[in-house]
């Protein structure tokens, strides 16, 4: 018999045989689900922060901070560089003019919907043409907020996580209550999880005089993005620092992405010492009850390639059985799962929603067959090495 007639007849029998271990076998694809249910989970998280400010940023949109300015939070600039910003190459205007927004961030306090204790959210403030620049902004609800008056467009992701913030409800913040008319969508970006206000009305408030932190500029093309910052960093009246949108959010999710990432791994690698453990159990215990029959096929000609691939078959197909529960657990649990979490980028809370992706899927299932043949292997290799007399002998 041929070596590939020898490695399926084997591991075929090896299969078949698997409703005699139904339990342990179980049990060793619970483990792994379990595994991959966490893994896929907290790899969700980072999935989510980064679609949220990652999708938050265009390609022919531009920031401008002040030259050295990590964030919006430690930038400063004046109106007069805003209007200069405007006056740049390259800048969209509509009939009202340029599509430019000089705009201000800062910090409230609000409760948290779950447990009422105070988090800190964005109140940004912006101009006309902020809601222009962004797209895919539409007011879902209410109203938007009338110029020179204490109005709030609450985003909502930030009316879903947080209290009071229905329209009609009011706040008091720096000594001026707020009240808010309407609520707004963004598709999911990092806009939702802020409060949004007129940039006049809040200057004074927070004593900001006639400054600002940011202008973001809509261009006509993002091929003008480079003429555009070379005449503003090259232009003596400013000191700014010009970066596109989309470049701007990818570096403000990246740290929180890494470490995000790094401990799911780390999580999924100590369960998954439990998991193998598991099926290094469960593989035992089928070489053990299958000692006989092992010896009897190498007695008559089989070789140990093909035992050992049978033992590593079973273990492999008991692990992505795991796996595939513990992915669609995982995706059926938390898939859209809206939560917070808070930007060290701005000292401020994101909501975001969990994202199992297909690839989160297909790398829990790798993760799977992984433990499954690692946790196959010594089980494997004893079953190969099995001396037929010995063996024979326990009939």
């Amino acid at each position: 018999m041929s070596a590939l007639a020898q490695l399926l007849a084997v591991t075929a029998i090896h299969l078949r045989s698997l409703p005699q271990r139904l339990g342990s076998s179980a049990a060793a694809a619970i483990g792994v689900a379990g595994v991959v249910a966490t893994m896929v989970a907290v790899l969700a998280i980072a999935e989510g922060f980064e679609a949220a400010l990652s999708g938050s940023g265009a390609r022919d949109t531009a920031i401008v901070l002040r030259s050295g300015s990590d964030t919006e939070m430690s930038s400063l600039l004046t109106l007069e560089d805003a209007r200069v910003i405007a006056d740049g190459p390259g800048v969209r205007h509509s009939p009202a003019g340029p599509l430019t927004s000089a705009e201000l961030f800062v910090v409230v306090d609000v409760p948290k919907r779950s447990t009422g204790t105070a988090a800190n959210v964005p109140l940004r403030g912006v101009e006309p043409a902020a809601l222009q620049i962004r797209r895919d902004l539409r007011v879902v609800a209410g109203r938007a907020f009338e110029p020179g008056r204490n109005e709030i467009l609450a985003g909502v992701g930030a009316a879903q996580q947080f209290a009071d913030l229905e329209i009609g409800s009011t706040h008091r913040w720096s000594g001026t209550e707020w009240t808010v008319v309407g609520h707004f969508s963004s598709g999911g970006t990092l806009w939702e999880s802020e409060l949004w206000c007129d940039a006049r009305v809040l200057q004074p408030l927070y004593r900001r005089g006639s400054t600002v932190q940011s202008v973001y500029v809509q261009l006509e093309s993002p091929a003008g993005f480079a003429a555009f910052k070379d005449a503003l960093t090259s232009d003596p009246r400013l000191d700014v620092k010009v970066m596109l949108e989309e470049t701007y959010f990818a570096e403000q999710s990246e740290a929180l992405h890494t470490v995000i990432t790094s401990l799911g791994f780390f999580i999924a690698t100590l369960m998954g010492v439990g998991a193998v453990f598991g099926a290094v159990n469960t593989m035992y215990s089928a070489v053990a009850s299958r000692t006989r029959e092992i010896a009897t096929l190498r007695a008559l000609g089989f070789g140990a390639g093909p035992v050992v691939v049978s033992v590593l078959a079973e273990s492999t197909l008991i692990a992505l059985a795991g796996g595939v529960a513990g992915g669609l657990a995982a995706q059926l649990a938390f898939d859209g799962y809206r939560t917070s979490t808070l930007n060290w980028s701005s000292f401020s809370q994101v909501t975001f929603a969990f994202d199992v992706t297909p690839a989160l899927l297909a790398l829990g299932v790798a993760w799977a067959i992984g433990m499954g043949l690692l946790g196959g292997l010594l089980p494997a290799w004893r079953a190969a090495r099995l001396p037929v007399a010995q063996a024979l002998r326990e009939l």
